[in-house]
């Protein structure tokens, strides 16, 4: 997922924010975790803290693998996302 397609979610998010709360709750946590594997990634690095770097790994992939996530469970109609028109 590129940053704009992000830029694009989180703006469409903060439009639709009363009717869509969880969703941007979940969406911070999701960028949270996010910022949190590009922090993660340098100390890791430079400490020599290989077991750390799946985890930064992860947190580089978690918007991509949840807006995958969310993608196929609306197209299977098992739950409704809103935003994938931002995409």
């Amino acid at each position: 997922m590129t940053l704009q397609q992000v830029s694009q979610v989180i703006r469409w998010l903060r439009l639709h924010a009363r009717d869509h709360r969880l969703e941007a709750q979940a969406w911070d946590v999701i960028l949270t975790v996010w910022l949190l594997g590009w922090a993660g990634l340098p100390p890791s690095l430079l400490l020599h803290e290989w077991q750390w770097l799946p985890l930064c790994l992860l947190g580089f992939l978690m918007p991509s693998l949840y807006a995958h996530l969310r993608r196929q469970l609306h197209q299977r109609g098992q739950l409704r996302c809103d935003w994938l028109t931002a995409l």
